[in-house]
């Protein structure tokens, strides 16, 4: 019988309802840009959250500890004494100088802080969902992550787009592309990527890295690449710390993932074979019909300000939730 390193979960949440987390938003808003930073989509709660503890009990069974990353909340159903759960405040590993804060990129930056998180962990955000049993193997093999490495387009147009480019310039800082590329060919071609490796191809003789493609999942890492990129960049990661929310300087967690993949410290996995993200605005349906076929293992339900019928859009969702998970897990009171 193959072992397996410890695999912990950590998942980030907040609630957007409470009053003395709306006191905060209100104070430090107003100094946004605006726009997505500061979208309602951003932080409303799907109330969908113990569908997750329910989806992660049954369907990844194995799991060794979950670490649920807030600002001090917790929903009042939430076994907080539960023998594998965590609970951890922001307060607890991100500097002081940073909160409140309300952009998700600087709360994944400092992720390897996080006291008592094993050395092998997923990062989840609260919209992806295991729907479907998953082993251990779906995220890491022989000790590494699974993951794609295949490049794609980006034109640096938008907030999101300029903070890849912003994890691009120490990527490209520190590793050199073509001696990646030929020691890693196998990796970076694997036949399993099939047309996703097409730009890689294309752009062999391109001296530096592009963006890589990013499927919206839950993320495996080894904890020692958090380490080794804060070792290298540390005082330009430092720079975020006054982005209370999500800022066009800021660097995100694909810039781990990145350098982990540079390091040759991932196993080749298509993860788009498996995983599927549903941008709920236009593909509601699918998304619901998906869950109730189970017909990936991963799902991402994202969230989008131009939803229509909020309320209603949530309700089905519940609905094809609570039919592959209607019982409670041990996770809740």
């Amino acid at each position: 019988m193959t072992s397996h390193p410890p695999i912990d979960f950590v998942v980030t949440w907040v609630d957007m309802n409470d009053p003395a987390w709306q006191e905060d938003y209100r104070t430090y808003s107003g100094n946004a840009k605006g726009g997505n930073a500061t979208s309602v989509a951003r932080f409303r709660d799907y109330g969908l959250l113990r569908y997750w503890f329910r989806s992660v009990e049954t369907f990844c069974p194995w799991v060794h500890r979950i670490f649920f990353v807030t600002c001090g909340q917790h929903p009042d159903w939430l076994r907080s004494d539960h023998e594998r759960l965590t609970l951890v405040d922001h307060r607890d590993y991100i500097p002081e100088a940073a909160l409140p804060t309300f952009n998700s990129s600087l709360i994944e930056m400092f992720l390897h802080r996080i006291p008592g998180l094993s050395e092998h962990f997923v990062y989840f955000n609260d919209d992806v969902f295991p729907i479907s049993p998953v082993d251990q193997t779906r995220f890491f093999r022989d000790g590494l992550p699974c993951d794609i490495a295949a490049f794609r387009l980006n034109l640096g147009v938008g907030l999101w787009a300029k903070c890849l480019k912003n994890n691009l310039r120490i990527i490209n800082r520190r590793f050199e592309k073509r001696e990646i590329l030929s020691r890693d060919r196998e990796k970076w071609l694997d036949p399993s990527y099939g047309g996703k490796s097409l730009l890689t191809r294309l752009t062999l003789w391109y001296p530096d890295f592009l963006t890589l493609k990013v499927p919206h999942n839950a993320q495996p890492y080894l904890k020692q690449t958090l380490e080794e990129v804060w070792d290298y960049a540390g005082e330009e990661l430092e720079t975020i710390i006054p982005h209370r929310f999500r800022h066009e300087g800021d660097f995100t967690q694909e810039l781990f993932r990145t350098w982990q993949i540079c390091r040759s410290n991932f196993s080749p996995y298509n993860t788009y074979r498996d995983t599927k993200m549903f941008p709920l605005a236009v593909r509601l349906n699918a998304a619901e019909r998906a869950i109730r076929e189970q017909s990936y293992k991963l799902i991402c339900i994202n969230d989008n300000a131009l939803i229509k019928n909020y309320d209603q859009a949530m309700a089905g969702l519940r609905d094809a939730l609570n039919s592959i998970l209607p019982e409670k897990s041990s996770f809740e009171l």
